[in-house]
C-alpha cells in the first residue's frame, strides 16, 4: 500500500545519501563524547574506537528498522509516529547495551558483571533526547514544505486568474465572428475552448502524459490561428513516445502562450513557433522557441509562467529541474529538463 501523500513525515533512510549523513553524524557524537569522558580520564584513541563501533551499530541499525517500518509509521499521526520512532529508537539502544556490556565482559575474560547498570540507563535516555530532536525537525521541515506547497499553490491560481480573462474575451470574440461565416469552425473552437478551461479548472498540481498536454496545445493553437491566420505557423519536433512522459498539467501550454502573445502577434509578418521534445542523456528536455523583434526584452508573463513551471516540477522531482530561458539575435527559447521517471 502507498502512503498517504499528505501525511509523508519520516523521511526516507534507506538512500545512499542518508546512510552517509547517519554515518557521520554518529562519528562526530562519538569524538564529542569521547573528548568530554577526556575531562575525567585520559584520551585514547581505543575508547573513541569502542565509542564510535557502539554508536554507529545503534545509528544504523535504528536507521534500518525506521527504513523499513517507514510505510507503516507514516500512516500514523505525525505525534504517534514520532514517539514510535523515539521508542524503537530508545528500544535499540537498550539492546546494544545489554549485548555490549556482555560482549566486554567476555573480551576482557573478567567475571560476569550484573547486566543492569546505570550506565544504560544513561544511554536509553541520551538516545530518547536525541532521537526526539531530530523528531522535531523533521517534523518543523514538514511543516515549511506544507506551508510552501500551499502558498505556491495559491501563487499558481493567482497567475491562472491573470490569464484567462485575456484569452477568454479574445476567443469569444472569434468565435462570434465564425458562428454566420463558418458555424463548423465555431463549433470546434468552443469545443478546444471548453477543453482548455475544464484543464485550467483542474488542481494547478495534477500530472498528466505529455500526449495529453500536446493535446492541449493543438487546441490552442488551432483558436489562435482563427485570429492570426497564416502570420502562425508551428513546428513540432516531436523525438520520444509521449505517453510514457509525465508532466505537471498545464506546463507547455502557457509557454506557448507567451511565445505567441510576445514572439508572433508583434510581428507583422508573423513567424513559426518550434516545439521540441526529447530524451537526453535520461532526462527529458522540452523546448519552445519563437522569434523575437530586435529591441523586445523579456516580457514579465515569461518569468512568472517559468517560476510558475520551474516550482511544479521541483515539487515532483527536486532540485534537479532545469527551467532556463535564451535569448538569441532572432529567437527566443525557452528550455525545460527533468529526470526520466
Amino acid at each position: 500500500m502507498s502512503e498517504p501523500q499528505n501525511n509523508v513525515f519520516l523521511p526516507d533512510l534507506c538512500t545512499t545519501r542518508a546512510v552517509l549523513v547517519v554515518v557521520v553524524a554518529s562519528e562526530l557524537m562519538a569524538i564529542v563524547i569521547s573528548l568530554v569522558a577526556g575531562y575525567f580520564e585520559p584520551f585514547g584513541f581505543e575508547r573513541l574506537a569502542l565509542t564510535s563501533l557502539f554508536i554507529q551499530w545503534i545509528a544504523l541499525t535504528s536507521a534500518a528498522l525506521v527504513c523499513q517500518l517507514r510505510g507503516r509509521l507514516n500512516r500514523l499521526p505525525q505525534a504517534w509516529a514520532a514517539l514510535a520512532v523515539v521508542a524503537l529508537v530508545a528500544f535499540d539502544t537498550l539492546v546494544f547495551s545489554l549485548l555490549a556490556r556482555v560482549l566486554m565482559s567476555w573480551v576482557s575474560a573478567a567475571a560476569m558483571p550484573p547486566l543492569w547498570h546505570w550506565d544504560i540507563l544513561a544511554n536509553v535516555l541520551i538516545a530518547a533526547i536525541i532521537s526526539g530532536l531530530v523528531m522535531r525537525y523533521f517534523y518543523v521541515q514538514e511543516q515549511l514544505r506544507v506551508k510552501d506547497r500551499a502558498e505556491l499553490k495559491s501563487r499558481i491560481q493567482a497567475l491562472q486568474s491573470r490569464i484567462r480573462p485575456h484569452f477568454l474575451f479574445n476567443s469569444m470574440n472569434i468565435i462570434a465572428t465564425l458562428i454566420r461565416i463558418d458555424p463548423d469552425a465555431a463549433e470546434q473552437a468552443v469545443e478546444d475552448l471548453s477543453s482548455l478551461f475544464r484543464a485550467s479548472l483542474k488542481d494547478s498540481g495534477s500530472e498528466v502524459t505529455l500526449a495529453e498536454e500536446l493535446a492541449l496545445c493543438e487546441r490552442y493553437i488551432r483558436i489562435e490561428q482563427l485570429r492570426l491566420g497564416e502570420r502562425l505557423d508551428v513546428e513540432w519536433r516531436i523525438e520520444l513516445e509521449p505517453e510514457s512522459v509525465a508532466l505537471p498539467l498545464l506546463t507547455l501550454q502557457p509557454l506557448l502562450e507567451n511565445a505567441i502573445y510576445h514572439g508572433i502577434q508583434p510581428l507583422a509578418g508573423g513567424g513559426v513557433v518550434r516545439i521540441a521534445a526529447a530524451i537526453e542523456q535520461g532526462r527529458v528536455v522540452l523546448r519552445v522557441s519563437n522569434p523575437k523583434q530586435d529591441c523586445a526584452s523579456e516580457h514579465q508573463g515569461n518569468r512568472m509562467a517559468l517560476d510558475n513551471i520551474r516550482h511544479r516540477l521541483e515539487a515532483l522531482h527536486g532540485p534537479s529541474v532545469s527551467v532556463s530561458a535564451r535569448s538569441q539575435q532572432q529567437h527566443y527559447e525557452i528550455e525545460i529538463s527533468y529526470p526520466l521517471q
